[in-house]
């Protein structure tokens, strides 16, 4: 029963990130993607809306897919989010012998040796790096050794041992950007067909984004 991790703020919560989800749930065989809002993201600026706005609107845009799970512990844990400690938790829960996958995008994984524990993630799970076209591996220092130590070429060699491993799926990932909606909706455009229309509702209802 090989589970996957894919995080971030969801700020709100976009097609992109669905798609994205569904998508490398399908490809890796999972039984399930955790899409797990950060709390208190150490890496980015603080997210505008609330911890809890953002779980709601995660919630609302994976019902109806139950292999797609909202995972409120990052924002129940109280203090600095670390993936770290995701990880650490989620292998406590599950046991030692599944798979975990936690999937990032190429833009964390060029970044990679300023994350807490960076080099120790892979002791807890896979690292699944969704890559656009033109997608370039870091070649050199730190993070491209790390990478080329534990790379393999298919999902095949994630199922057969619980973490370890660094996958590279290349992806025709959407071009939206939770910076864009928020854009569009601080300047009073629709955002109908980017995000669910269950999110565009509560965002609606609850005044998010909006100009003072």
């Amino acid at each position: 029963m090989a589970i996957g991790i894919f995080g971030g703020t969801f700020d709100p919560v976009h097609i992109g990130h669905l798609r994205t989800a569904l998508e490398l749930r399908e490809h890796l065989g999972l039984e399930t993607m955790h899409l797990t809002p950060c709390g208190d993201p150490t890496h980015r600026d603080t997210p505008l809306t609330s911890a809890a706005h953002r779980l709601a609107m995660v919630r609302l845009a994976v019902a109806g897919e139950p292999q797609l799970v909202a995972d409120d512990r990052e924002i129940l844990r109280s203090g600095p989010t670390f993936t770290i400690d995701t990880l650490i938790q989620l292998r406590g829960e599950v046991g030692a012998d599944v798979p975990l996958s936690l999937c990032v995008g190429m833009d964390s994984l060029a970044t990679l040796d300023t994350w807490k524990r960076w080099r120790e993630l892979t002791d807890f799970a896979h690292v699944v790096v969704a890559a656009r076209p033109g997608w370039a591996l870091p070649r050199a220092g730190v993070v491209g050794d790390w990478v080329a130590a534990r790379r393999v070429s298919s999902p095949g060699q994630l199922a057969g041992r619980p973490s370890g491993c660094v996958y590279v799926a290349g992806m025709t990932l959407l071009p939206v950007s939770a910076t864009a909606l928020r854009a569009a909706l601080a300047e009073g455009r629709s955002i109908r067909y980017l995000t669910p229309d269950t999110v565009m509702d509560y965002i609606h209802y609850h005044h998010l984004y909006q100009r003072p």
